[in-house]
């Protein structure tokens, strides 16, 4: 595991709200081929929203919503949403990462379901989500404390492998033959008397506990990690996903809602052992001397430490190439020629994505960069392999590095090129063509080095 600068702990001003975002009852929520009906019969969980605000010691704010919601079907709808917080909450782009911990047993956030079985709650909804985003920011803003953001590298296998090769045929689902990133990250905020207020949780595992014959509205796995958290410690918890593009449960693809909150309490169990012997704040555990015993024995104790007040944000742009796509009209055609439910509501997806992709050939990816003393925030829109925050972080092995997905929008998936050729998921639906996610890799690399260059 690396080993953590002291700098990754940054003294800041910092405020969290939680909020209550479960859809209304009958909203549409469909969001998988298979399943046999449009609406939620019930409840598992309460969805939340979570707001972080933090600002640094020249005043500069920045604002982390984190929500149990899916994706984006149209950026449209994201653009209206997140430009809207930006006006209100007097913001900047930069400033601010929504951020979706891509559950799929949530609502539609897609108004262009506008018009099905109970698409008529999802304009209202999106309204409503726009107006507690916006409450929760101002109310975070209004209400900073002194404290402190640092960081643990723990682990959790609750994560596995998911392209899984049966007998040729590329399936998604539980692959025991490879072995997946387990890599846990774990945010501490702390007041200026080393009081533990929340908890960073940034993971990379698909929230598919739930899924085709699921009937309840849930935040999935991520549910009762949370209230673990909340029992355990009296903290919220916000939620970041990480590069989950090729991760997800070894159980999955159930209706049970104990084996869903029997995932969550596994990571959530993680974030607890992970903190159990964490240093406290100011603190770090350093080597001290050399001992001469029956061995050489290295003694390592806590030493004092100063907190770092740098706080940077950066937004930048990777041009990637798109796919030679069918157009909206050829798409269109299939569509409405469908009679197959499955294939049907695949078919609408892409005539999503296509709608929103237009007559561009390439790609032109928003990167969110932010910066905490040594400890680096990495948020994009799209579902990016594990390798992707593997690499990035084996690059910056002494340094902590949240790696985020579906954060500010979404489009597709971003697979390394290697399995370009595959009959694979990941590889067939995105419209990007290969080598995105290694230009997208390397131009990140360069941004945090010019970052840390800078400092």
């Amino acid at each position: 595991m690396a080993t953590i600068s002291p700098k990754s702990i940054t003294a800041l001003k910092f405020q969290i709200v939680e909020a209550d975002i479960t859809p209304p009852k009958g909203i549409y929520s469909r969001n998988w081929g298979a399943a046999k009906f449009d609406v939620a019969l019930g409840l598992h969980k309460p969805l939340i929203m979570s707001c972080l605000v933090t600002q640094g010691d020249d005043g500069t704010l920045g604002a982390i919503i984190a929500a149990d919601l899916g994706w984006w079907k149209n950026n449209d709808d994201e653009r209206d949403l997140r430009t809207a917080i930006i006006e209100k909450c007097g913001l900047k782009e930069q400033q601010l990462l929504f951020c979706l911990s891509h559950t799929h047993a949530g609502p539609s956030i897609c108004a262009n379901d506008k018009d099905q079985n109970g698409g008529e709650y999802i304009i209202p909804y999106l309204e409503f989500l726009k107006n507690t985003a916006t409450d929760s920011v101002n109310q975070a803003k209004e209400n900073l404390i002194d404290g402190f953001l640092s960081w643990e590298y723990g682990c959790c296998d609750l994560a596995t492998k998911r392209d899984l090769n049966l007998n040729g045929e590329y399936l998604i689902g539980y692959d025991p033959s490879e072995i997946a990133d387990q890599t846990l990250l774990v945010g501490k905020l702390n007041d200026a008397d080393g009081k533990l207020k929340a908890v960073i949780c940034n993971y990379a595992c698909h929230p598919t506990t739930f899924a085709h014959e699921n009937t309840l509205i849930s935040p999935d796995y991520v549910g009762a990690m949370r209230e673990l958290i909340a029992e355990k410690l009296i903290v919220p918890t916000v939620f970041l996903q990480g590069a989950s593009g090729d991760l997800a449960p070894k159980k999955q693809y159930v209706k049970d809602p104990e084996i869903v909150d029997a995932n969550g309490r596994k990571l959530g169990y993680a974030i607890l052992a992970t903190l159990e012997n964490a240093s406290p704040i100011g603190k770090e555990w350093r080597f001290d001397y050399a001992l001469q015993s029956g061995a050489p024995l290295a003694i390592y104790a806590e030493k004092e430490i100063r907190p770092s007040q740098i706080f940077k944000q950066l937004k930048f742009e990777v041009r990637i190439p798109y796919k030679k796509l069918d157009s909206v009209e050829k798409i269109e055609e299939e569509f409405n020629a469908c009679e197959d439910r499955v294939m049907k509501d695949r078919l609408w997806r892409k005539l999503n994505t296509r709608k929103s992709i237009g007559a561009q050939t390439h790609a032109v990816l928003p990167v969110w960069i932010w910066q905490f003393g040594e400890a680096f925030i990495v948020a994009q829109a799209n579902e990016v392999y594990a390798i992707g925050q593997e690499l990035i972080r084996a690059h910056f092995k002494d340094r902590p590095i949240a790696f985020v997905n579906i954060a500010n929008g979404y489009l597709g998936y971003l697979p390394p090129k290697d399995l370009y050729g595959k009959d694979i998921y990941a590889v067939w639906q995105t419209p990007f063509e290969k080598g995105g996610l290694e230009l997208l890799i390397a131009e990140v690399i360069t941004r945090i080095e010019q970052l840390i260059a800078t400092s």
